[in-house]
């Protein structure tokens, strides 16, 4: 889907850079799917500030999302492609042959009118979900599960995609969007292509104002603050900050932050880059 570049009309459309939303089929969701979201301001239960940068921004309510397809077997029919103020990747509303409807992620490609299917059996075309051991090598796969029957967890966000690089007894080899490279076992589903509005990078906001629309606050930067404030703030005229931190003081570039215990490590063959 193309980007839009705006005329300069005003200082906001000067840099704005916007997706032309050309893909869309709707602009009413399905009612039955929608759930409503609870925002907290980034305050706690007593009503102070624990997490900084958060507040306003436009209500919204949330899409529930069919990330297990579990529906095996049962064919269902894309109605339509849609927005989805919560993710950046498109949704599409599907209606099984049963009369039931669902929210999935929209794959690249799928049109109104599309069958998809999920489970043994579904062909490995462009929005089925199916077993990784069904699946075969070098497809592009998204949506894909950690565990059995718990749902998608990796590769979800806007024109992303694993690859399947191998099989290994009870465990399939996926190369990640980040470039890491490990074993999923090979009961997990994952959907064939890769996830639609691959734009999404290319968007350029053009004012402050539509990152408060988004419910994003002001964001000020460390080495502008006072020492007492931030491990990088002080100095005599423009420092620069020392090492690069956070304010809790996690060094922001080199330090691991993964815990080398963790019993999944054994199943990463490459980390990403």
């Amino acid at each position: 889907m193309p980007v839009k570049k705006y005329n300069p009309i005003t200082p906001g459309t000067r840099f704005r850079v916007g997706l032309d939303y050309s893909a869309l089929t709707t602009d009413k969701p399905e009612k039955s799917l929608l759930a409503p979201m609870k925002r907290s301001g980034g305050r706690n239960h007593d009503g102070k500030m624990t997490v900084r940068q958060i507040g306003g921004g436009h209500k919204k309510r949330y899409r529930i999302i069919d990330f297990k397809r579990d529906k095996d077997g049962i064919p269902a029919t894309v109605k339509s492609i849609e927005y989805d103020p919560n993710r950046s990747a498109f949704i599409a509303l599907v209606f099984y042959k049963d009369g039931e409807k669902r929210y999935i992620i929209a794959p690249q490609g799928l049109k109104v009118g599309d069958a998809i299917v999920s489970g043994e059996g579904a062909t490995p075309d462009i929005g089925n979900a199916l077993y990784l051991k069904d699946i075969p090598l070098g497809s592009d796969v998204h949506n894909i599960e950690m565990v059995p029957g718990r749902g998608a967890v990796l590769a979800r966000s806007a024109g992303t995609n694993g690859v399947l690089m191998g099989k290994e007894g009870k465990y399939a080899v996926v190369k990640l969007p980040s470039g890491e490279v490990r074993r999923i076992l090979i009961a997990c589903k994952a959907v064939i292509g890769n996830t639609s509005n691959p734009d999404h990078g290319l968007e350029v906001l053009g004012k402050a104002g539509r990152k408060r629309w988004r419910g994003k606050r002001p964001r000020v930067r460390g080495v502008a603050m006072n020492p007492v404030d931030h491990p990088m703030g002080g100095g005599e005229g423009r420092a620069s900050g020392g090492h690069p931190r956070s304010r809790t003081g996690i060094m922001a570039k080199g330090q691991k932050t993964r815990n080398p215990k963790k019993k999944s490590s054994k199943l990463i063959i490459s980390k990403r880059k």
